[in-house]
């Protein structure tokens, strides 16, 4: 898909007895040009008529490069009406970023494992997420690489529906549970939300029968039916992503570097040999 913008010329129209032409577009040529191409290449109209064929001797072969006078060919600016082509992910790239010009992940996706002060996951619990879904989203860091895997898939909608439901059964207090809820409705569950989760008519009527006087529990079912989706659509793709594969294969490396460095440090005092006194 390519876009183009053209400049519509007036037509030449000769003036009363043949003169000069007249009107506003008395100077410019006829038909339509592409704007900022020369007015050498501008289109004949429809009423004129081809002139001379040219000889053979004067007849030019086909040229290579923009002719004298006339610039660089012009290129048809790319349509931003998609995104599909124009963008890129930190998933699918790793190290990548979403915009080339903009802020670069860290190659070793190690900010990923960074979740507030708690120590990163080790080896094991990297390698548990793989195999169990309940044990990724218990993990404050498994959520973290998870939900940057669904951004990566445009539903980052599901896991964040998930934690709000998760802090709202937290909350004691009848009026901030009734303005959670209603932001959680918004959010996610109205249909004019462009945020709004998959959910069917089933589970749609409930919470609407649950919100008219809600509760820290009004959209359990909703909460349930998002965390299976998650689980049967987006963690097998997880699973089989190179963010995920890059995780673990760095942990691996972190780990086999400690090992190593660890028993450099043990053989150390017997390389030095025996004391003065020895």
């Amino acid at each position: 898909m390519s876009c183009s913008v053209t400049e519509r010329v007036t037509e030449n129209r000769a003036g009363p007895g043949g003169g000069p032409p007249t009107g506003p577009g008395a100077t410019a040529g006829a038909g339509c040009r592409l704007r900022g191409s020369s007015t050498a290449s501008l289109a004949t109209p429809p009423n004129s008529r081809a002139g001379p064929p040219a000889s053979a001797g004067t007849q030019s072969g086909p040229q290579n490069g923009p002719q004298p006078g006339q610039g660089a060919p012009l290129r048809p600016k790319p349509c931003c009406l998609c995104w599909c082509c124009c963008c890129s992910c930190s998933c699918s790239t790793p190290g990548k970023g979403n915009d080339e010009n903009g802020p670069r992940r860290n190659s070793n996706n190690s900010d990923l494992l960074n979740c507030d002060g708690d120590p990163p996951p080790s080896l094991e619990e990297i390698r548990s997420w793989g195999r169990s879904f309940d044990k990724l989203m218990r993990s404050p860091a498994g959520r973290k690489v998870f939900r940057d895997f669904l951004r990566c898939e445009y539903s980052e909608e599901n896991i964040l529906f998930w934690l709000a439901c998760e802090e709202l059964k937290r909350e004691n207090n009848p009026e901030v549970v009734e303005e959670k809820a209603r932001i959680i409705y918004d959010d996610y569950i109205s249909i004019l939300s462009p945020r709004e989760v998959s959910l069917d008519a089933r589970v749609r009527e409930i919470v609407n029968r649950n919100m008219v006087e809600p509760t820290p529990h009004t959209f359990d079912d909703a909460q349930l039916q998002i965390y299976t989706l998650m689980h049967r659509d987006s963690y097998p793709r997880f699973v089989n992503s190179p963010l995920y594969r890059s995780l673990a294969q760095q942990q691996q490396q972190a780990a086999q570097q400690a090992d190593k460095e660890e028993r450099a440090s043990v053989a150390a005092p017997d390389q030095d040999g025996p004391g003065p006194h020895g």
